[in-house]
């Protein structure tokens, strides 16, 4: 892919990754009432934050995956309000900050994933998951880390933070993979 087009990616990327930090992930569904044709939507408890790191990885690869989201820590950290709680280097103390760290490497382990092969859904979706498993691997890591290891402040942080969200990410690593499927299968590539 040449380097321009990488740039764009990573733009996009960027953007995607701030405007998912603050959209809630939802799913529809019908009213079950009798006579009542009512859309329902259910929270899944998790931002589109994720998506828009491992989309990017799919469509414009490791470099522009990882690119957008060095831009992303670097805008938060400087003090743009980019994070979900603001930005600054103050930030760097939160215990998700380990998470938003493995976004680097989790968008670049997605983007080289998924080009590894002619594209299929299957294949987009386990490179998903891929970059799923090395930000909360990450984040783990640095969460340990700034916990000391101590198992009564790591545990209970790291359900908050892998275990809780983990269910509603994995909905959103399904509608991202049929989305780059779309989306590449249109752009032929």
């Amino acid at each position: 892919m040449p380097k321009s087009l990488e740039l764009v990616y990573a733009l996009i990327g960027l953007l995607l990754t701030i405007g998912g930090t603050f959209v809630e992930a939802s799913i529809a569904g019908l009213s079950l009432k009798w006579g009542q044709d009512v859309v329902l939507f259910q929270s899944l408890g998790v931002s589109y934050q994720i998506g828009a790191v491992l989309l990017v990885g799919c469509l414009g690869g490791k470099n522009a995956g990882a690119l957008s989201q060095i831009a992303y820590l670097v805008l938060g950290l400087t003090g743009m309000p980019v994070f979900t709680k603001g930005g600054g280097f103050e930030y760097l103390r939160e215990p998700s900050f380990g998470y938003l760290l493995g976004f680097i490497p989790g968008a670049w382990v997605c983007g080289w994933l998924a080009f590894q092969a002619p594209v299929r859904l299957e294949f987009l979706a386990l490179s998903c998951i891929g970059g799923l498993l090395v930000v909360h691997l990450v984040g783990l890591g640095v969460l340990g880390l700034s916990c000391g290891l101590d198992a009564n402040l790591w545990v209970p942080a790291a359900m908050k933070y892998s275990l809780h969200p983990l269910p509603g990410q994995l909905a959103v690593v399904c509608a991202v993979s049929v989305l780059a499927f779309i989306l590449r299968q249109m752009m032929f590539y």
